[in-house]
């Protein structure tokens, strides 16, 4: 099956210039807003069909995070729109110059599994902001969450310029060979090269919002216990199925053990009783939870500990892999080398500064990196001396619920950004625009040229 249909329907209102009134801008955001609250249960039930995600951390990670990206967007979206006015060189007063930010076209967004909400729609906030039209694909591997999209969408957002496309790897892979003015990805490595090479048949800009290995350095200095209690909040959030989760723990040497004792107390006050803890999220696939079997047993063949952070054990049945934390892991591992993606804590140790830097800087740029500190010295090298898509002091996770900031990879972790106004403009193109006045000097270096244009230039250079 072709969705060529969908795509050509959806240009064709786009270039009817139905999506660049900001009223109609604005009465989208507002609809969306209302679809994530008014039905707001059946997005809960989708998610607790899926993840065995909460009400509540659906709440707080899925539905509320883009509600949060919308009241954002409505509260500041007219003053983006206004012309912003720029300097002019001297030789072409008195013209006036102004940039301003217009659409781009039609849209894909490609949603991952792990927040099938927030991953799918925040993007689609910035998309309508600026005026787009936009097809949202969600993943077939959260199946309840993505009807509930197919279902609700339509409901409230103009369907003339929103599609929802449910399917398979066949139906992504059709919509990829479609003509797109912007394609937006969420999700792994391997498949963002699909998307990006799949791109350059029509010369369509990507944003990539892939992961890798977000490291947290926990400075000698700092509070273990408090840091332990934020580092396995972020961790374990969702199981461990979030790309900007902690994927592994640089402590000095020593502080190992200290650091799994504290993270096992902060695990027994946010998750007692795991295996039944409603707030405690499953593994989404058997094949993943298998794959995260393998890498804790492939660690352990190697030489690594394991460290059970609570009483239960994995069950397959459940899907529910209770946080183990890892120490003395080979660094060629696989646990060391694939972005983890569950609930699998590597603790590495480190002897000074310069090492752990060293060991950050030696790996693919991260989509996040966690610093716990409370030297300026320290937080300042860190954050000079490193590079990744985002960073965070003495937080976790919590950068991104900042509206004010972009969000996106570097390298291996991704290209482009969004959230916010960085979001309004990554969907949109910047046109420049230059006013000349009637009267002006351009006749000065009109042909032909001679003594007078020569003698006008070389005056020009020394300013």
């Amino acid at each position: 099956m072709t969705h060529a249909r969908t795509v050509d329907e959806l240009r064709s209102t786009f270039e009817g210039g139905v999506t660049k009134p900001l009223a109609w801008r604005l009465g989208q955001l507002r609809a969306l807003r209302r679809v994530l609250t008014e039905r707001s249960a059946e997005f809960e039930d989708a998610l607790l069909s899926d993840l065995a995600k909460s009400p509540t951390e659906s709440q707080i990670a899925e539905l509320g995070f883009v509600v949060g990206e919308i009241d954002h967007t409505l509260k500041h979206l007219r003053r983006w729109l206004r012309p912003r006015r720029v300097a002019v060189p001297g030789a072409l007063l008195p013209a006036r110059a102004s940039t301003i930010l217009e659409p781009v076209g039609v849209l894909l967004v490609i949603a991952p599994w792990n927040y099938p909400v927030q991953l799918l729609l925040a993007p689609l906030v910035g998309a309508l902001a600026a005026g787009n039209a936009v097809v949202l694909k969600p993943s077939e591997l959260a199946p309840a969450t993505s009807a509930a999209m197919a279902r609700l969408i339509p409901q409230y957002l103009d369907t003339r310029a929103v599609a929802v496309v449910e399917g398979g790897v066949e139906d992504t892979t059709d919509l990829l060979a479609q003509r797109w003015d912007h394609i937006f990805y969420t999700g792994n490595g391997r498949v963002g090269r699909i998307v990006a090479a799949a791109a350059v048949e029509n010369l369509t800009p990507v944003t990539l919002e892939l992961g890798g290995k977000s490291p947290v350095y926990v400075d000698s200095t700092v509070d273990l216990a408090a840091a332990a209690r934020r580092i396995a909040w972020g961790k374990f959030m969702n199981a461990g199925q979030t790309c900007v989760a902690p994927d592994y723990v640089l402590v000095p040497r020593g502080k190992e053990q200290a650091f799994i004792e504290r993270a096992r107390v902060c695990m027994a006050k946010m998750y007692p009783g795991i295996a039944r803890n409603p707030d405690y999220t499953s593994i989404i696939s058997p094949r993943h939870f298998e794959r995260l079997q393998r890498l804790a047993d492939e660690a352990q063949a190697a030489g690594a500990q394991l460290h059970p952070l609570t009483d239960s054990a994995p069950d397959a049945a459940s899907r529910c892999f209770p946080p183990v934390a890892v120490t003395n892991v080979p660094p060629e591992c696989a646990l060391m080398e694939e972005e983890i993606f569950g609930p699998l804590l590597p603790i590495v140790p480190y002897d000074t500064l310069d090492d752990a830097i060293a060991w950050i800087n030696a790996r693919p740029r991260p989509l996040a990196l966690y610093l716990y500190a409370d030297d300026a010295a320290t937080i300042d090298r860190v954050t000079h001396e490193t590079i990744a898509g985002g960073m965070a002091i003495n937080e976790t996770l919590m950068h991104l619920a900042c509206e004010s900031l972009p969000f996106g990879g570097v390298g291996a972790s991704g290209m482009g950004a969004y959230h916010g106004y960085e979001g309004f403009v990554t969907f949109s193109k910047m046109k420049p625009v230059l006013t000349q006045a009637r009267l002006n000097a351009r006749g000065w270096i009109a042909p032909p040229y001679g003594k007078r244009v020569n003698a006008l230039l070389k005056l020009m250079m020394r300013f």
